[in-house]
C-alpha cells in the first residue's frame, strides 16, 4: 500500500500580553524614538502583536499548541513517534538539549521516540513538515508532531523602529499522520546562502560573551524583493509536482510577514486576495509559528474545509524558502 501524509490536527496558542501600535509608539516615544500606527500599518499591515512574559519560554508555548493539535487530531501525547520543532529562539542557548526535545518531556512523552529542532527561521515550520511528510511516507514513523515556536521579542532591538515593530511570539503545531489517501499532495525546498547577510542576528560567542549583535538585522528592501520572486516560483514548482493549476488552490496561506509581499505573492498567483489567509494584522510576524497560526485560525473559523486545497508557503533568513500543497 502506498504510504501519504495527512493533516489531522492543528492547534496554536499566542501569550496572553497584546501589544498594539499605539501601545509601541508610546514605548518607543519614552525612548526618543518616533512611529505611529499609520507608519506601521501602511508598511506592514501590522497592528497589533503579542509578546511573552520573561519567564516563559518557546517551549511553553509549543506545549499550549500541541496540545490543542493533539486534541484535535484525537491522539494522546504518547501516541507521536516523532516531533519536530522549529524554532529561531531556542530555550537554551546553542540550543541544546533541543527544545523539541524540552517540549516533548513537557507534554509527557515517554516513549522513547525521536525528537529534534528544525533551523530554517521564517521557512523552518515549511522544512519541518517537508522532513515529517517524507518520514511517513517511508513507514519510518506513522504520528508525527510539528511545531513552530517563537519568543522573537527576545532578540529585537528596540532602538531600531524597522524592525522591532514588525515581530510578535506564538506557536503552532500540526499533526500529520499516516494514511492511504493523499493530503500533503506535494512539498519543495530551497536555499541559498548567498543572501544570509540580508536577514540575520549576526552575533557569534567566544568565551561565554556574545561577540557583535544579538539583534535580529533586516535589509527590508532586499528581503522584499527576494521574496516576491521566490514565493511565487516555489509555488508554482509544488503545484507543477501536483499537476495542478494555481485556479486549483482554495486557500493561499503564505508566511505572515508583510501583506504587501503576501499580496504581491497572490497576484503574481492570480489568486483574488479573498483567497488568501491574513493574521499578520493581528500576530505580526511570528516565523515559524506564523503559517501553523494562520492555518488554525482559519481552520477553526470553518474556512477551511475538507476537501480544500491548502497553499502554504514561506521564507526566512539563510536564505531559505520553501512551500507545502495539501489537500485537508
Amino acid at each position: 500500500m502506498t504510504l501519504y501524509s495527512k493533516i489531522i490536527g492543528t492547534g496554536s496558542y499566542l501569550p496572553p500580553k497584546r501589544v498594539t501600535n499605539h501601545d509601541l509608539a508610546a514605548q518607543l516615544a519614552k525612548k526618543g524614538i518616533e512611529t505611529s500606527d499609520e507608519w506601521i500599518v501602511s508598511r506592514s499591515g501590522i497592528s497589533a502583536r503579542h509578546y511573552a512574559e520573561p519567564t516563559v519560554q518557546s517551549s511553553d508555548l509549543a506545549v499550549e499548541a500541541a496540545k490543542r493539535a493533539l486534541d484535535m487530531a484525537g491522539l494522546s501525547p504518547n501516541d507521536v513517534d516523532l516531533l519536530i520543532l522549529a524554532t529561531s529562539t531556542p530555550d537554551h542557548f546553542g540550543g541544546f538539549p533541543s527544545t523539541a526535545c524540552v517540549v516533548q518531556r513537557k507534554l509527557g512523552i515517554s516513549n522513547g521516540s525521536p525528537a529534534f529542532d528544525v533551523q530554517a527561521v521564517c521557512s523552518g515550520f515549511v522544512y519541518a513538515v517537508s522532513i515529517a511528510d517524507s518520514f511517513i511516507k517511508t513507514g519510518a514513523h506513522k504520528n508525527v508532531l510539528i511545531i513552530g515556536a517563537e519568543v522573537f521579542s527576545r532578540i529585537l532591538n528596540f532602538d531600531d523602529r524597522t524592525t522591532c515593530v514588525l515581530f510578535g511570539d506564538g506557536a503552532g503545531a500540526m499533526v500529520l499522520t499516516a494514511a492511504s489517501e493523499p493530503g500533503v499532495l506535494a512539498t519543495k525546498l530551497h536555499a541559498d546562502g548567498r543572501h544570509g547577510d540580508i536577514l540575520c542576528v549576526p552575533g557569534s560567542v567566544s568565551g561565554g560573551a556574545v561577540e557583535g549583535s544579538a539583534f535580529l538585522y533586516m535589509d527590508g528592501q532586499a528581503v522584499f524583493k527576494l521574496a516576491v520572486s521566490v514565493l511565487e516560483k516555489v509555488a508554482n514548482e509544488a503545484l507543477d509536482a501536483a499537476d495542478m493549476s494555481p485556479s486549483q488552490i482554495d486557500w493561499l496561506i503564505p508566511h505572515q510577514a508583510n501583506i504587501r509581499i503576501m499580496q504581491g505573492t497572490a497576484k503574481k498567483l492570480g489568486l483574488p486576495l479573498e483567497k488568501m489567509v491574513v493574521t499578520v494584522d493581528q500576530h505580526g510576524n511570528t516565523s515559524a509559528a506564523s503559517i501553523p497560526l494562520a492555518l488554525d485560525v482559519a481552520l477553526r473559523d470553518g474556512r477551511v474545509k475538507p476537501g480544500q486545497n491548502v497553499m502554504m508557503e514561506g521564507v526566512g533568513g539563510g536564505f531559505t524558502w520553501g512551500a507545502i500543497l495539501a489537500r485537508m
